[in-house]
């Protein structure tokens, strides 16, 4: 939410200060979306874990303050090992019957979100 975003953004600061790495965040205030980056050093296998870590933080507090982790452009493969923490698991077994309805062999987007 539009109101939310001072919150998040002191969050993202103390966050990357705490963990020593930078966090760039942008998007659309106007419609209370923002865009997170960690800016981790992947050849930098402490600091990437520590990043990697840091996702599941910011989608809890992202949630916390009534926002949304799949924002404007949807799950996908980067997130969708945390859609288990917005959406209830008979939300995504009415998902997953909706798409073997609509594709019953599974031939549309093997092997994404919904295998």
């Amino acid at each position: 939410p539009i109101t939310a975003i001072p919150d998040m953004i002191e969050f993202l600061e103390r966050l990357s200060e705490e963990n020593n790495i930078p966090i760039a965040s942008f998007g659309h205030a106007g419609d209370g979306n923002i865009h997170v980056n960690i800016m981790a050093d992947a050849s930098d296998e402490e600091q990437y874990r520590r990043a990697t870590s840091l996702v599941r933080e910011i989608f809890k507090e992202t949630l916390r303050l009534g926002g949304s982790i799949s924002g404007e452009h949807g799950v996908g493969l980067s997130k969708a090992d945390y859609i288990e923490m917005e959406i209830h698991n008979n939300e995504l077994d009415l998902m997953r019957g909706i798409k073997r309805l609509f594709d019953h062999k599974m031939l549309l987007n093997p092997g994404k979100v919904f295998p």
